[in-house]
This record gives C-alpha cells, sequence and structure tokens, in this order.
C-alpha cells in the first residue's frame, strides 16, 4: 500500500521544484536600466549573470575614463557573486575600425602590429587594476564567418541591402529603430550619428541613417572574403555577433560607456533582434557616465587624456579604484582635479591598513553586522559605490576605536576585507 505521507511528500517537491524552475531569482539589487529609464529589481532565471561589456578600440590606451567604465563593470559582478550569483561575461577587442587603420598610418605601423601593442597595453592597465579578467575575451577579427553569416541572414529578412560591396541596414524597414533607448527624432539622430562615425553623404545608401553592416575594400585595406566581394565589418555588427556567439540571443547585463548608447547600442539592438527574431536582445542596460577633462569628454579623438599608466607609478591601484568608486557610475564627473581625491583614497587605505593589522585580543569580538548592512543596502541602491565606501570607512573606525578597550577585532577585519573585495581592493600596500 502506498504511503499517503509519501505521495504527498512528492507532490510538494514537484510544486516546489516548479516554483524554483518557472520563476526567476531575485536579488537584492536595483539598478538603473537605460532599456525603461527606471530602476528595476535585478533579476536571473538560474542564478547566472550573463553579461557583456564594449571592449575598446586598442590605437590609445588606457586613459581614466576607460578605466572608470571597466571598474564599475568589474564592481557589478563582483558585488553579484558576493551576493550568491554566478556570472558570465564577454568583453570583446575592436581590433579592425577606421580608427585604428588612420592611426597605424600616421605611425607608420601596420594596423594589426598596432592593435595588438595597445591592447597588451590596456590588458596590463587592467590586471594592475585588478580588474577581473572576462571569461571570453573575443576580437572582432577572430567573428568574420558570423558576422558574414548574420549580415546574410538580415538581408534574406528584408533588413539589409548590398550595393557595389556594401552591406547597410535599413533603417526604414524598422519602425522601432533607435526607439529603445533614446527619445530622438529624426534630425537628431542624424546629428549624433554622423558625430560617431557615420558617413551621410555616401551615395550608396538610400537613408543617411543606414548603417555599415559590410564594408567593400578600400585600397591598402585589410580585407576579408564575402558573398558581396572582399570587405571589412561595420562597426555595430561586431558587438552583436560575438555577444551572441558566447552569451546566445539574450544578455542579462550589456553595458560600456553612456556614449555608446546612441548610435552603437541602438544599432545593436535592432540588428540583433531582426536576426534571432527574439527580443530582448539586452534585460538590463548599465551604462556607465562620460569622464571629463578641460571641460570636454575624455577621449582618444580629442587626446585630453589622464593614463592609468602614468597614475599609478604615484598612487596605489587601490587608491585608483576607491578614487573611481567615489563618483557614482551614472554622474558625469571632471578630473582636472583629481590629486586631492586621490590623496584623500591613499589616507582612507591608509587608516583601513592599520586596522587589519590590530593584534587579536581575548575581548569582547567587535559586530561588524550595522557596517556589512549599511555596505549592502548602499549596493543595492544602484550601486552607489561612494556610499559603500563611507560604510567601509565607518567600519574601519569604529574598530580602530574598539580596539582601544581591548575588544577583538577579528571579525571586523574579516568583514573589512571581505566588503574591500567586492570593490576590488587587495590591501597589499600600506
Amino acid at each position: 500500500m502506498i504511503n499517503p505521507k509519501a505521495i504527498l511528500m512528492v507532490k510538494c517537491y514537484a510544486l516546489l521544484h516548479y516554483v524554483n524552475s518557472s520563476h526567476q531569482k531575485v536579488t537584492n539589487l536595483k539598478l538603473y536600466n537605460t532599456l525603461t529609464k527606471n530602476l528595476d529589481d535585478v533579476t536571473t532565471e538560474d542564478g547566472k549573470f550573463r553579461m557583456y561589456v564594449c571592449g575598446v578600440t586598442p590605437y590609445d590606451t588606457t586613459h581614466m575614463g576607460h578605466a572608470f567604465t571597466y571598474v564599475c563593470f568589474d564592481v557589478l559582478a563582483r558585488y553579484l557573486e558576493f551576493s550568491g550569483y554566478e556570472t558570465l561575461r564577454v568583453q570583446n577587442v575592436t581590433d579592425i575600425d577606421d580608427d585604428i587603420i588612420k592611426r597605424a598610418r600616421e605611425v607608420g605601423m601596420a594596423w594589426d602590429e598596432l592593435g595588438n601593442r595597445e591592447n597588451e597595453k590596456f590588458l596590463r592597465d587592467m590586471d594592475a587594476l585588478n580588474v577581473l579578467e572576462p571569461h571570453h575575451y573575443p576580437r572582432a577579427t577572430d567573428e568574420v564567418p558570423r558576422i558574414i553569416e548574420m549580415v546574410q541572414t538580415l538581408i534574406t529578412k528584408g533588413h539589409a541591402y548590398e550595393v557595389k560591396g556594401n552591406v547597410y541596414y535599413d533603417v526604414s524597414s524598422d519602425d522601432q529603430f533607435a526607439s529603445h533607448l533614446v527619445d530622438m527624432d529624426y534630425d537628431e539622430q542624424l546629428k549624433i550619428a554622423n558625430e560617431r562615425g557615420n558617413f551621410p553623404d555616401d551615395e550608396n545608401k538610400d537613408d543617411p541613417l543606414d548603417f555599415v553592416l559590410w564594408q567593400a575594400a578600400q585600397p591598402n585595406e585589410p580585407t576579408w572574403d564575402s558573398p558581396w566581394g572582399p570587405g571589412r565589418p561595420g562597426w555595430h555588427i561586431e558587438c552583436s555577433a560575438m555577444s551572441m556567439h558566447y552569451l546566445g540571443p539574450t544578455i542579462d547585463i550589456h553595458s560600456g560607456g553612456a556614449d555608446l548608447i546612441f548610435p552603437h547600442h541602438s544599432c545593436e539592438i535592432v540588428q540583433s533582434e531582426r536576426y534571432s527574431g527574439e527580443a530582448p536582445f539586452v534585460r538590463y542596460w548599465f551604462h556607465i557616465a562620460m569622464v571629463y577633462l578641460e571641460g570636454e569628454k575624455m577621449s582618444k579623438s580629442l587626446g585630453n587624456m589622464l593614463f592609468i599608466r602614468d597614475m599609478i607609478k604615484e598612487y596605489s591601484a587601490d587608491a585608483i579604484r576607491l578614487y573611481l568608486l567615489s563618483h557614482h557610475y551614472r554622474e558625469e564627473w571632471h578630473a582636472d582635479d583629481y590629486e586631492p581625491g586621490l590623496t584623500s583614497a591613499t589616507t582612507m587605505l591608509k587608516t583601513w591598513h592599520d586596522v587589519l593589522h590590530l593584534p587579536v585580543t581575548d575581548g569582547t569580538p567587535i559586530d561588524p553586522t550595522p557596517y556589512r548592512e549599511q555596505f549592502t543596502t548602499a549596493m543595492d541602491n544602484d550601486m552607489d559605490t561612494n556610499s559603500a565606501i563611507q560604510a567601509i570607512d565607518a567600519l574601519a573606525k569604529h574598530t580602530q576605536a574598539e580596539a582601544k578597550t581591548n575588544a577583538n577585532p577579528v571579525q571586523a577585519q574579516a568583514t573589512l576585507r571581505e566588503l574591500g573585495a567586492v570593490l576590488g581592493l587587495v590591501f597589499d600596500t600600506p
């Protein structure tokens, strides 16, 4: 005879399994989502966040604006892992691009030699700043077969057209073009696109806003064979191909500088969703604000840059990270007067180091719980890293004061290290 209790237990287990498998797991984290224009609860269906960040075009790296983007993305991944989730992180390298070709000609180097040199510099800088290595680090030039397949599919579906070996995305075929992330009329879209690499006077285009998916061969430029003749990929299609290759048709979190929102990320959305037939391409868009110097956005094209390789000669990696993270990831800021901020970060770190080296006593353990809660509350609130830093600093100062009464600092020290690690600190220098 079957035990009724056993049947009930099986039914309960099946119901629990259904609930766990069919409902999204929810973190306490809220992030501003450029897609929804809201602070959204960050969720995942299987306990893993699939994350993509647009990498550098390696021809002059690495400035503070780059560092701010990748340190913020790094801390988001670290915090998700601290919260009990897995991350799968992909970061691309745009190793073929108009800017690389132009700079290579200016300095008299082969385009790939220049790209390899600058990419190595970038990787050294990221390692020096203790930025986690991505799980996959694809180069655009390695993805050409997938790019060609994507472009061919977009042509077949009526979203792209070929003229004289060039292939363009037909924005008129898509009534949602640029409507996902920005609220702009046509003239404003065209103005910004032109500032960021679009060629409106290209006589092969049906519409000045149509963007290049495949570019026909030009004299003395690298080319790959394609169904439309020799040429090379357009910029936007590269990221779609690389992200979908490693993360599938839907990404949980896509990041990059706020200057990529339009046209780059807007173009990514339409071409990816029209290619795969699945939406959304990205569930959460995590955009990092611009860093300014001398009144202008810090950029390679303007030449107004503070290089990490120079700064790290004077300040520790931990100090640079604290300085960067003292700014909210969504707020633009100016780096002209950076020395006081880095000096303040260095002083703060000295206090934290002193606390980590306090001797163990047989006194009452110091309870770090309130400070840990302050830290997680700050991070859950749209990754408020500055408030999170202040929570760690308050823990350090409280521990320092309590240690004078013979209190045992061990638990507080462990928590300080744990929370510091979420911010990517290594505490290797006093």
